[in-house]
């Protein structure tokens, strides 16, 4: 444990009564309070943290590196926050974020609260005022209450002022933001607090390694009878899996449970590829069918909200957006409180998704009924006659391309490279992407998420390269990439093997809107025609390639794969090819129909 010893050097004479000279004692051993965070971090075993250095978190971050500690500095703290969040999502321990006061500490407070609504555990560390100004409002350097603003938005937030309480925080911060559904959590750290010193011995006793953070918690023998015995009667069941089932990393029990029912699955976006999208239960090509055709549906780690349509309405076979479609649901969540969020639960399993369903194929014996025949060659012929319409589709070689015709090329690489880490963002690029490429292994595709948030694509990719070690395709919309972009310098600096592809149809949503006003003002929804966004990678040290046809793509990931070298692909696309607020056009009242 490095520390510091402001006292006189051992051995140093000093005068005894009688003017006789001895040695002096020996100078207690000293830790500060940068020393303490650090040794507290690696003690629960997190050793890399993202962030931004500045005051007053400037020696923080050299002291980290010099400590061990991997720190990844970005050109923004939005994006390093993003970072910290699928990290921890990534590995199931909190992602750090470091940042500095007041400016830095809101720059990172839409990854925490992002963090929070998609329940991914992170650890929003900031420096603040001290409290003793901030509470009088005297102006202190980037004066801010901080504590007060993040909390409303985490899971929860403190707040550290002495050294040796130091453990305790980042314990506290560990605990909560892993134990039970996970989130985002705030540690507030004033400037005060890094320079404090105490005996080196009474802080190791100090720090904390939490142990069982995330306890497993057992569902109820009579919840798990009472799903048994409605899906044992559904006549018409579905199984959908949420994200909440890819972190679980219970991917051997719901394969089970999955084939042991013969029941059909459908994965949301991050949940694809807990099994393969190829496997034959899967009801990805039929959403639209077996949702509103589903009697009986089980949720595993899935919740009920906007991106399912709330569970009523047209999705779910309602004749309005606040009708029920009929269904009855069994949904396996941690959390009671999301039981009956939208509609009624009527078999809700509560407890952690590993042990729930396990639990579930405890119950499921050798005389387990299967779904009946009807059923299954429903789903498999709507099935089937989508995925050959969408292959008739994805035939066409179109110039210049389209979405269907650069992501066709990206399914056959990712096919190829099943280890690869997907990350998607953008309006049409992110819907297009979800249903074309295909994913092979779990917690491998990395989107927007619960809020549909742009922006995340840079951090999300640099994260999972940092801790993985495993090539990372990032597919961005135009207008996306323009929220981290800078990034790029980020990666390139790290040396990640990231290969960016910008499907750039040189606007939002679409490039060929026209001033209504007819001035010489461009559409607020039109950018810069034909802008090489592979230039801002080469002036970092990477690759940029612009490629106009599928085989210029093909090559240029294929290169991006093999040599592991940062790379940005400028994908030219067809202006015209998108449609406005991509698939959720709904959202917007006001949205031209094209």
């Amino acid at each position: 444990m490095a520390t510091v010893t402001p006292t006189a050097p051992a051995g140093q004479a000093t005068e005894q009564a009688g003017g006789t000279a001895a040695p002096a004692a020996q100078a207690p051993e000293q830790i500060d309070g940068f020393h303490l965070v650090i040794e507290a971090l690696r003690l629960n075993g997190i050793d890399t943290v993202f962030g931004l250095p500045g005051i007053p978190i400037t020696d923080l971050t050299r002291k980290a590196q010099a400590a061990g500690m991997r720190v990844i500095s970005f050109r923004h703290e939005q994006n390093a926050g993003y970072a910290a969040s699928i990290a921890g999502f990534l590995t199931g321990k909190p992602g750090i974020c470091l940042t500095v006061s007041a400016p830095g500490f809101l720059n990172g407070l839409t990854a925490l609260a992002n963090a929070t609504t998609n329940c991914f555990p992170m650890i929003l560390v900031s420096g603040s005022s001290e409290r003793e100004i901030v509470d009088l409002q005297q102006g202190d350097y980037e004066e801010m209450d901080q504590l007060a603003i993040a909390r409303p938005l985490c899971k929860a937030a403190f707040r550290v002022l002495h050294a040796e309480d130091i453990g305790v925080g980042v314990a506290r911060a560990i605990r909560a933001a892993v134990s039970g559904r996970p989130g985002g959590v705030y540690l507030d750290l004033p400037a005060k607090l890094f320079p404090q010193s105490i005996d080196a011995e009474a802080g190791r006793r100090s720090l904390i390694r939490v142990v069982d953070p995330a306890p497993r918690q057992i569902p109820a023998p009579e919840a798990v009878q009472r799903a048994l015995d409605l899906l044992k009667g559904a006549k018409r069941p579905l199984i959908l899996l949420g994200k909440g089932a890819a972190y679980a990393r219970a991917d051997d029990a719901i394969r089970a449970l999955v084939e042991k029912t013969g029941i059909p699955y459908l994965p949301m976006s991050m949940a694809k590829g807990i099994l393969p999208d190829t496997h034959p239960q899967c009801a990805s090509a039929a959403r639209s069918f077996v949702l509103p055709e589903a009697d009986v549906v089980l949720l595993v780690g899935a919740r009920l909200n906007w991106l399912l349509s709330h569970g009523k309405g047209k999705t779910w076979g309602g004749k309005s957006a606040k009708d029920w479609g009929g269904q009855k649901f069994i949904q396996v969540d941690i959390s009671p409180q999301e039981a009956d969020s939208n509609v009624a639960i009527d078999a809700p399993v509560v407890g952690d998704i590993g042990s729930c369903v396990a639990a579930l194929n405890a119950g499921i014996g050798a005389g387990w009924p299967r779904p009946p025949a009807e059923w299954l060659a429903a789903v498999g012929e709507r099935k089937a006659r989508n995925v050959a319409k969408m292959a008739e589709t994805l035939a066409k070689d179109p110039a210049p391309m389209n979405f269907h015709s650069a992501l066709n090329v990206v399914r056959d690489i990712v096919k190829a490279n099943p280890d690869a880490i997907l990350v998607n963002e953008g309006a049409n690029a992110l819907d297009f992407t979800r249903s074309i490429v295909d994913m092979y292994k779990p917690r491998r595709r990395l989107d927007v998420g619960t809020w549909g948030v742009m922006g995340i694509g840079m951090g999300f990719s640099i994260a999972a390269a940092v801790t993985s070690g495993e090539q990372v395709i990032a597919i961005e919309g135009d207008s996306a990439f323009g929220f981290s972009g800078m990034e790029v310098e980020t990666i390139c600096r790290y040396n990640l093997p990231v290969c960016i592809v910008i499907l750039n149809n040189n606007g939002v949503y679409r490039g060929d809107e026209k001033n209504l006003a007819g001035g010489t003002d461009p559409s607020p929804m039109v950018f810069v025609k034909g802008a090489r966004y592979d230039r801002m990678m080469e002036a970092f040290g990477g690759v940029g390639v612009q490629a106009s046809t599928p085989a210029q793509l093909r090559a240029a990931m294929e290169e991006a794969i093999r040599s592991r070298r940062p790379t940005l692909v400028n994908a030219i696309i067809d202006e015209g090819a998108g449609t406005e607020s991509g698939r959720i056009t709904a959202l917007n009242p006001t949205a031209k129909k094209k």
